[in-house]
């Protein structure tokens, strides 16, 4: 499978850098760069790429307005948000506006590759450690305003689907849930599955910040 990207980026280098090594890539194909947030939005509806890969300050619409019209209706592509700070304030009000996970301006060609694979294929980008820290560092500051509606939503889960939505939120893998819960990685994925079905997600990133936002999980409760 090709996967289709496109890259937004004020600075030409940095988004010509970028396109560059992603064209590397047999499975990758750059769709379309843009330099700000409209030009990304315009690119995407026009390309329908799998993932987009925006830097979260651009003049005019920057990467968060982008990522909510891009990502926010649930159809578009998965954003990866490119940040210069792994604690750049910017980058949860990016998560909660859709974003699927964010990579640092220095990452390292092979974790480009790796993540923009990652997120193509529904998966969570952030390390455990990283979802901990955003999450502490902002859910308590930045209450969502849909609060009582998340907490609504995860109502509806069943006993064990919210359990494993609280180990989602731990940044658990598939295989340590099943291995928490002694089931099989397969069950645990059936969850995975009904829980973003239930609960109107695109992917695990989206489950994390649903599971604070909810306060199903309480910033600094984790170790």
């Amino acid at each position: 499978m090709t996967i289709g990207i496109v890259v937004a980026d004020d600075h030409e280098v940095v988004r010509a850098g970028f396109a560059a090594l992603l064209d590397t890539q047999p499975d990758f194909r750059v769709a379309a760069t843009a330099a700000d947030g409209a030009e990304a939005v315009r690119a995407c509806r026009e390309h329908s790429p799998d993932v987009a890969l925006l830097d979260v300050r651009m003049p005019g619409m920057d990467g968060i307005e982008a990522t909510r019209l891009i990502a926010g209706t649930g159809s578009g592509p998965r954003v990866i948000i490119l940040t210069t700070f792994d604690l750049d304030e910017y980058v949860y009000d990016a998560l909660r506006a859709g974003a699927s996970g964010f990579l640092l301006k220095d990452v390292t060609a092979e974790r480009l590759f790796d993540g923009v694979r990652v997120i193509a294929a529904g998966d969570a980008l952030l390390a455990p450690s990283v979802t901990r820290r955003l999450i502490r560092e902002f859910a308590s500051q930045r209450p969502g305003k849909a609060g009582s509606e998340c907490s609504a939503a995860i109502a509806a889960l069943t006993p064990r689907e919210t359990e494993v939505l609280r180990l989602i939120a731990e940044g658990l893998s598939n295989a340590e849930i099943a291995e928490r819960l002694v089931v099989t990685e397969e069950t645990v994925k059936t969850h995975v599955s009904r829980i973003l079905a239930k609960l109107a997600l695109r992917d695990r990133t989206q489950a994390v910040v649903r599971a604070y936002e909810s306060g199903l999980v309480v910033p600094g409760g984790l170790g």
